[in-house]
């Protein structure tokens, strides 16, 4: 099936390439900050890289359908979801690329400016996230 990234997710407030902005990291937490999109957000971290549709959130966060797709839209532009479109079907997964961009915003000045001196986000965190890492790690324990 042809994916493509649907107009409503991909418009407004993308997240810049290189360094964050601070408006834009604001916008992030602020998206965050909220107790329903908190938990859509961990949601969808946990079924990154598959993704899982509109439908299956609102049952398993107990959200009504009507609410989701603002809460959806606003971490959308805030960088953290991207949706795309399968057929009849809409999926939604986190924006790896948009957490790790805050990530780096937030612990970018740590250790004078060396944030990998202070191990605030360790290798195996930001290996787990990469979906070549997930890959090869499944493919390595079915050797096994």
């Amino acid at each position: 099936m042809r994916k493509t990234t649907l107009a409503a997710a991909s418009h407004a407030n993308a997240v810049p390439a290189g360094a964050l902005s601070e408006a834009h990291a604001i916008s992030a937490l602020a998206a965050l900050a909220q107790p329903t999109r908190l938990a859509i957000f961990r949601l969808l971290v946990k079924h990154e890289p598959v993704g899982i549709t509109a439908g299956v959130i609102a049952e398993t966060i107990g959200a009504p359908h009507n609410t989701l797709s603002s809460h959806l839209a606003i971490l959308v532009r805030a960088g953290l979801l991207r949706s795309s479109r399968e057929g009849r079907t809409i999926i939604y997964r986190s924006d790896v690329e948009g957490v790790r961009s805050i990530i780096a915003f937030l612990v970018n000045d740590c250790c004078d400016r060396h944030p990998e001196l202070c191990n605030l986000v360790a290798e195996d965190a930001v290996a787990c996230c990469a979906p070549k890492a997930k890959a090869a790690k499944k493919t390595a324990k079915r050797k096994n």
